[in-house]
């Protein structure tokens, strides 16, 4: 898929005001850390008649400037980065033999990611000038260069997600550290950009995992579900910053894994959202969200992510960052939670 062919079917080039967006974030961060970068979003004037009425108070000092609440998005680019055949699907499992290569109908399903599903979804984070983390398999990235530069050319991160779907758990500690270097090379040679942020496949990730990220120059992880709000733990006696993920407000457990309808995310991601709000008004809270490719990109999951988007963005105070940005203001605070143990 050529940038040609996406601009003419996605409008890539109406989306000329998020710079405006990115330079606000990067100047609120920027009197933390020197090291943060852009992504705040702008609150629209109006707020919808269903919110509820919000705190005096915005900020509370636990983000940057007026910040109260954080909220982290996920984009996973995996479509075309899927083993040929044995990748979980909607459809029945079914046991091929070696005679047949590929399970054809399961990777049409994985297809819809990379030829609607993404571009769909970058329009839409373009509509609300809101910038996300894009977790990138090296071989999806590969398979489709074009959309792989278009995202960060919109001013999205570009993280590790492994060159391939593997169990990285069950490798040695070499092994792990080509695995690891191969998903860095991967995606910087077709990007441009060096990903200093990683998901393991499903989160699994092994006892060298950690050490060999820290070693490698990542700066943060995102396998650990233990927290609302970004934290620091001691790998190897360093410092290193988890921005952590979710299952509770993710699609790929929800729609797919539990059958939800989208309604039923709307309304998942929405309570956790005003509870989360209103924790924000005496601690530092982060909410994170999930959105796969072949799943949140089709038309009826967009239209609640644009509900959804509109109803946070009209609370004060409300922020989406890029977790790269979290790690680095979260790695500069002295208000960042230390944690004792490392899981």
């Amino acid at each position: 898929m050529s940038t040609d062919i996406i601009a003419s079917r996605r409008g890539f080039l109406t989306h000329a005001g998020a710079g405006a967006g990115v330079l606000a974030a990067g100047m609120a961060l920027g009197s933390v850390t020197a090291d943060a970068a852009e992504g705040k979003a702008n609150a629209p004037a109006a707020k919808p008649a269903a919110a509820k009425s919000q705190p005096k108070s915005q900020g509370a000092g636990f983000w940057p400037g007026d910040i109260r609440l954080v909220i982290s998005v996920s984009m996973q680019f995996e479509a075309g980065g899927q083993p040929l055949k044995g990748t979980d699907s909607p459809f029945p499992k079914v046991d091929f033999p070696d005679s047949v290569p590929s399970d054809a109908v399961a990777n049409t399903w994985f297809a819809y990611g990379y030829r609607e599903g993404v571009p769909r979804m970058l329009d839409l984070w373009d509509k609300h000038d809101v910038k996300v983390t894009s977790h990138m398999i090296g071989e999806a990235v590969r398979k489709n260069p074009d959309l792989a530069r278009e995202i960060v050319k919109r001013g999205h991160e570009a993280a590790g997600h492994g060159p391939r779907w593997s169990s990285e758990y069950a490798m040695s500690r070499e092994e792990e550290r080509r695995f690891l270097t191969e998903a860095r090379t991967m995606v910087a040679e077709v990007t441009g950009q060096t990903p200093v942020g990683y998901n393991a496949n499903w989160l699994r990730r092994g006892p060298h995992t950690l050490p060999l990220l820290q070693e490698l120059g990542y700066l943060y992880h995102i396998d650990d579900v233990s927290r609302d709000e970004p934290f620091i733990e001691q790998v190897d006696g360093r410092d290193f910053v988890v921005v952590p993920y979710t299952l509770r407000n993710n699609d790929i457990v929800l729609i797919e894994g539990r059958n939800y309808t989208p309604i039923q995310f709307l309304e998942q991601v929405t309570l956790d959202f005003d509870q989360l709000y209103e924790e924000a008004g005496h601690r530092r809270r982060m909410m994170s969200i999930s959105a796969h490719d072949r799943i949140s990109g089709t038309p009826q999951m967009v239209r609640v992510w644009d509900k959804f988007l509109t109803y946070a963005k009209s609370h004060p105070g409300v922020a989406f960052l890029r977790k790269d940005e979290i790690a680095r203001f979260a790695a500069a605070s002295p208000l960042t939670v230390r944690e004792t143990e490392t899981i």
